[in-house]
């Protein structure tokens, strides 16, 4: 496997017992990352997702984080997603909804 330009990190609230639950996952981070997995393909971004365990945001969720660029974004919902991975495409942030 190649290693792709992107790594997008979707928090899932994913605990040490492996039970998702906390803010993110009960905002519907498990269908964002399902509809992030769908536009990546459907853009042709070379990026790979990961849901992950809590990042400690949980005031900001569903948080979303893009590396190797570091853009922390948070309540993130699809229409938000739409412009962040327009914006990413262009090689730019959206930063009005980055986190500081």
């Amino acid at each position: 496997m190649q290693k792709p330009q992107y790594h997008i990190l979707v928090c899932n609230s994913f605990r040490m017992s492996g039970e998702p639950q906390g803010v993110c996952n009960k905002k519907g981070s498990d269908s964002l990352l399902q509809y992030l997995e769908d536009e990546i393909v459907d853009r042709g971004i070379d990026a790979q997702t990961s849901a992950t365990g809590c990042l400690k945001v949980c005031d900001r969720g569903p948080a979303m984080v893009i590396y190797p660029n570091g853009y922390w974004y948070g309540d993130v919902t699809e229409e938000k997603l739409d412009q962040i991975l327009d914006a990413l495409e262009d090689g730019e942030s959206v930063e009005e909804y980055l986190m500081s």
